[in-house]
């Protein structure tokens, strides 16, 4: 089976660190349930890469941004599998942080 998508280590770490903070604040379904939308979002995008919009204000990097909830998922769509190279929460320092990622 092909993989459609891979994580970044540092998305794999923010998806992990998103989970544990709505764990601890709003209980294990909940934070189940956000893990699980998030994953599907980046299904659809691993198949649908059009999807989502660049941030050229953020980055010159060819990356996209797709919102889901509060949370932005970056990739590069051009990409096979999908590289999903970061999902972090929308009201955090975006540009500072992906610096030291791209």
């Amino acid at each position: 089976m092909t993989r459609r998508y891979v994580l970044a280590p540092e998305a794999a770490r923010d998806l992990v660190q998103i989970w544990r903070h709505i764990q601890e604040n709003a209980g294990l379904e909940i934070a189940n349930r956000v893990e699980s939308v998030i994953r599907g979002k980046i299904v659809f995008l691993a198949v649908s890469p059009g999807a989502g919009h660049y941030r050229r204000e953020l980055t010159d990097e060819p990356v996209k941004f797709f919102s889901v909830y509060s949370y932005l998922i970056v990739y590069r769509p051009a990409t096979k599998p999908l590289q999903v190279v970061a999902i972090l929460h929308g009201h955090r320092d975006v540009e500072r942080l992906l610096k030291d990622r791209l």
